[in-house]
């Protein structure tokens, strides 16, 4: 009897949406990101003082990136054991390891700095939203809103730290910044130690191999969707301060441009993810390729301050989109969550990482507004494998 009460208890506790938990770890997935977000707006001060050129500029973020080839190992460790404290200490390794570039005594001091962070960067990402969407129960587009919503606000409080560090301190000063992912990292102890990593009744799902094997047409769909989307979000979120000193602005006009594009991401993340848990999953992604395109040349084709509106809107529906297919990814493999949510966003950094390159060497050969253009045109070819996505692209009701 007690046995039934308890197996009833701990599924309503399943499909209830624990929203103090999964806002906890969205908090510390915001701290974590602030932190990786400080690279883009550091770039243009790289390349003045160390003599960079924009390709190698860019390679400082395949540094970061290319870590998150690992993620589908945490993942596939994550649904076997509970990783909870993978999430716990990401935030302040991470703040420690980016804080640490403004004394960096050059390229190579650079690249192990943002190695390491990107290793930290990778356990959070691979474990963090699977915990997040078992608290989420039956809103699992929500709280894959959550989980990005926190990481659309690190971003855009990332460069106005950096921008503001730099200009209120100085580059060397930076190290004090880490103060704040120490103690976020405390504050996770504290909230998330008896959070189970994993279900207490988990089986560990199917072994990896025919688990990634099961996985192939979702996977085609997704490299698919990913190199559709990754030009544009490189643009965006890489290259735009480095675009937009080129045409005349400020470094912190740039960077600020930068945070409100990730402000804007935020509503986006969370509406995307919501939205699409009653309207579908196809429908939202269908729409976002779509106007993301249009506005990307809209913003092209604008000046000066006319072309905020643009970004807003950019940020609005280029940035809402990865909550949905987090939840495509989790619905579709609900016995290996963690090893597919692992494999989709290894996926994600590291074609992210390919382009960072591709869209540098266009700025370096043509220069950055070709390259933004070609970005502009890119998510249209995504368009074909929304219809390819297997299985079950609507939330459980």
């Amino acid at each position: 009897m007690s046995g039934n009460t308890m197996t009833a208890t701990q599924a309503a506790e399943a499909d209830r949406f624990q929203a103090d938990r999964v806002s906890t770890i969205s908090a510390g997935h915001a701290v974590h990101d602030t932190y990786t977000a400080f690279l883009p707006s550091l770039l243009p001060v790289f390349i003045e003082n160390l003599s960079l050129s924009t390709t190698q500029a860019g390679l400082l973020s395949v540094f970061l990136q290319a870590p998150s080839l690992l993620q589908p190992f945490f993942g596939h460790l994550a649904d076997r054991f509970s990783l909870r404290y993978f999430v716990i200490l990401a935030p302040a390794v991470t703040a420690v390891t980016m804080s640490l570039l403004g004394i960096a005594p050059g390229y190579a001091a650079l690249a192990v700095l943002l190695i390491a962070a990107g290793l930290s960067s990778a356990s959070l990402h691979a474990v963090g939203p699977v915990m997040a969407g078992r608290l989420s129960g039956q809103s699992l587009g929500r709280g894959m809103g959550f989980w990005m919503v926190g990481g659309e606000l690190g971003r855009t409080l990332g460069p106005i730290v950096i921008v503001s560090a730099i200009g209120l301190l100085t580059l060397k000063d930076t190290p004090w910044l880490m103060v704040v992912g120490l103690f976020a990292s405390v504050i996770l102890y504290l909230r998330l130690r008896d959070v189970p990593g994993r279900p207490p009744n988990a089986s560990g799902g199917l072994p990896w191999r025919p688990a990634l094997w099961g996985m192939r047409r979702l996977l085609v769909s997704l490299v698919g969707l990913i190199v559709a989307r990754a030009f544009t979000l490189v643009a965006l979120t890489t290259y735009l301060p480095l675009f937009l000193t080129e045409e005349g602005a400020t470094l912190w006009s740039a960077g600020a441009t930068l945070s409100l594009l990730q402000a804007a991401g935020m509503v986006g993340a969370l509406a995307g993810g919501s939205v699409s848990d009653w309207l579908g999953r196809r429908q939202v992604l269908l729409i976002s390729l779509v106007t993301t395109s249009l506005f990307m040349f809209v913003f092209l084709a604008a000046e000066g301050p006319a072309r905020l509106p643009a970004l807003l809107a950019l940020g609005l529906t280029a940035l809402s989109v990865t909550p949905v297919l987090m939840a495509v990814v989790q619905e579709s493999v609900p016995d290996n969550r963690a090893l597919a949510n692992g494999t989709f966003m290894a996926l994600s950094f590291s074609i992210r990482a390919g382009v960072v390159i591709v869209v540098g060497m266009l700025g370096d050969l043509f220069g950055l507004r070709l390259a933004f253009t070609v970005s502009a045109l890119m998510p249209l070819l995504g368009v074909p494998f929304v219809f390819l996505l297997p299985g079950k692209v609507r939330s459980a009701d």
